[in-house]
């Protein structure tokens, strides 16, 4: 990045990617000076201001993080179209379902298919419905895109397998969720679609959900520990926050309870500015509290 801008190169994706980059670094002011860089550019704004977003989310400070998207999507409509503003927009509702707000999630789905009808978009519609619940309509999005997108990779063998071993677990079969995610375990390392700027590790975080399910503590310990360590790939997308509660989850289940102690002060940490009124965060102060 440094040599492209001795060279004059220059383009959003550099940013983005300088953006992360400094995330990763937890160098705020590096972050803030890209953030400034794409504000008022049409090319650039929108997607800067839904990873503004992301870290918010990431950090549990929900309420900055709507206004964001909130103002990620007005910018897209403006410069850059409805299908685009779509992303940010269904990236809000991925958002409130790992969070555990579902009647948000649902309304955020609902919000993003008056925009756009695109296959991306609808795909990571049905992964926000499966996540908050809604299986039938996801269901059906799914099967929809898998007949179009037949000979798609990363359609068929990334998010396909993640959206219906969430729907599976949703409908209490852990195992069968297990399974379909096996064809996932080449690509989930992989830079999925046009969101986010990097890859997701979603098929992980599922995995590791469904092994919860199932009872299977150290496997599922193996899921969440994946993500922590390849967090260049997940960078500031909330699901690498939540891992680290996930895996105090996982390690309770093991009965290391140690591990579990320290897995849940992580995310508590990462989490301490964080909105109060987050069901997951609820979840996680009261699990913490019986550990201690």
């Amino acid at each position: 990045m440094d040599e492209a801008g001795k060279r004059n190169l220059d383009s959003e994706f550099l940013h983005l990617n300088r953006y992360h980059l400094a995330f990763l670094e937890n160098d705020l002011p590096a972050m803030q000076e890209q953030s400034l860089w794409a504000r008022g550019k049409p090319s650039a704004e929108d997607g800067q201001l839904s990873d503004d977003s992301d870290t918010e989310a990431y950090y549990g400070r929900l309420r900055k993080a709507r206004e964001l998207t909130r103002q990620a999507v007005e910018s897209a409509k403006r410069n850059a179209g409805t299908d685009t503003a779509a992303l940010w927009q269904v990236n809000e509702a991925l958002r409130e379902a790992e969070f555990g707000n579902t009647a948000l999630a649902r309304k955020a789905v609902a919000d993003t298919m008056a925009l756009s009808s695109k296959p991306d978009v609808e795909l990571l519609a049905a992964l926000a419905l499966a996540r908050s619940g809604d299986t039938v309509q996801s269901s059906a999005l799914a099967d929809k895109v898998a007949a179009e997108f037949d000979r798609d990779t990363m359609i068929q063998a990334y998010w396909l397998p993640t959206i219906r071993a969430a729907i599976a677990i949703d409908r209490g079969d852990a195992q069968k969720a297990i399974e379909l995610l096996r064809t996932a375990s080449e690509y989930e390392l992989g830079e999925p679609v046009q969101w986010p700027a990097h890859g997701t590790l979603y098929p992980v975080y599922v995995r590791g959900d469904a092994y919860l399910r199932a009872g299977d503590g150290v496997q599922a310990v193996t899921e969440f520990q994946k993500m922590i360590d390849h967090r260049g790939i997940v960078a500031n997308l909330p699901l690498g926050a939540l891992a680290h509660l996930q895996l105090g989850r996982a390690y309770k289940l093991a009965g290391n309870a140690g591990k579990a102690r320290e897995a849940y002060a992580a995310f508590l940490v990462v989490w301490l500015q964080a909105d109060s009124d987050i069901p997951i965060l609820k979840q996680a102060k009261a699990e913490y509290a019986k550990l201690k």
